[in-house]
């Protein structure tokens, strides 16, 4: 049976929330933000997220008793997200991606960072991932282990980010979207094992891979 261990959690931050996502959403930004913009920017969003997982990385059994979810029923909504996701990675489609740009916010820091919220911020599908994650143990040393690799991958968006602010305008797309499009492979097959592990921990008898 699969166990979702320290490596398959960071591929999984990995493809929902890291570079190859987040570099595309970083792109589309410069187009109106200078260099040094971008980069307060990015240091703001990667604050918030590092803060976010931490809470919800150490905080993941508080979250579930007060919503009265069950780790199976976590399991198999969180891999039913994951598969859906990565099939739109596949196929090139940006969940969320979309905005109307005539509802710009003055503040360009804060209409920067609201552009943001729910593709990198706020993920669902990164909050899922936490969540999954953290409750695979119990012990608080698993939970910090979980916390610090969401957080170096949010630390690793800042830093691709304030590498290549001179670069994206003039960046070519395609590099990163193939990027994606691979990480939606492995990132669909994650899915699949923990909607497998939330039917076993429900009782369904699954035979044993060989």
């Amino acid at each position: 049976m699969f166990v979702f261990n320290l490596s398959s959690a960071f591929i999984t931050f990995f493809a929902v929330v890291g570079p190859p996502k987040t570099l595309l959403a970083f792109a589309r930004l410069s187009r109106t933000r200078s260099d040094r913009e971008l980069r307060r920017l990015a240091a703001w969003t990667t604050l918030i997220s590092a803060v976010i997982g931490l809470v919800l990385g150490f905080g993941a059994d508080a979250v579930t008793t007060l919503f009265h979810i069950s780790d199976q029923s976590l399991r198999l909504a969180g891999g039913s997200i994951f598969f859906v996701y990565a099939v739109a990675l596949v196929l090139g489609i940006h969940l969320g991606a979309d905005r109307d740009d005539d509802e710009r916010l003055a503040n360009p820091m804060v209409d920067g960072i609201r552009e943001l919220l729910l593709p990198y911020i706020a993920s669902p599908l990164a909050i899922s991932a936490v969540l999954v994650a953290a409750l695979n143990r119990d012990d608080l040393a698993w939970k910090a282990a979980i916390s610090g690799a969401y957080v170096g991958v949010v630390v690793l968006n800042y830093l691709c980010v304030a590498v290549l602010a001179p670069l994206m305008r003039r960046t070519h797309s395609t590099s990163l979207e193939v990027l994606s499009r691979l990480l939606g492979l492995l990132l669909a097959a994650v899915g699949v094992e923990l909607f497998l592990e939330g039917l076993a921990g429900l009782g369904a008898h699954l035979p044993a891979a060989r």
